[in-house]
């Protein structure tokens, strides 16, 4: 059997994004990434739930939508929740979505 001693590989000092020195204050065009831009959103008043399956019935319900890249439900059990829909869906997707799934929405905002 053969005895063999291990080098360690060096650090590359350019080019190899998974090694190369971390700058702390990239340039932009330095190959990272630009920053995204928050999808327009926009909040809905909704009727009628009372509780977490409610508010997940409804998420469900208009994250199969089309255009539609998050929601978050601020309940209010037995009044009227907020629920923020951000992306391009059509407000009135959104609230059919909303009425299918056995919820009312009030003025939206």
């Amino acid at each position: 059997m053969t005895s063999l001693t291990r080098r360690p590989l060096p650090m590359a000092s350019t080019g190899c994004a998974c090694c190369a020195p971390a700058t702390p204050d990239a340039t932009p065009g330095s190959g990272s990434p630009a920053p995204a831009t928050p999808a327009p959103s926009r909040t809905y008043r909704v009727d009628g739930m009372t509780c977490g399956h409610c508010a997940g019935r409804v998420t469900d319900a208009i994250t199969a939508l089309e255009g539609v890249t998050d929601v978050h439900v601020e309940l209010v059990p037995g009044g009227t929740s907020a629920v923020v829909v951000s992306g391009s869906a059509a407000p009135q997707a959104v609230q059919a979505a909303v009425e299918q799934a056995g919820y009312t929405t009030a003025q939206t905002r």
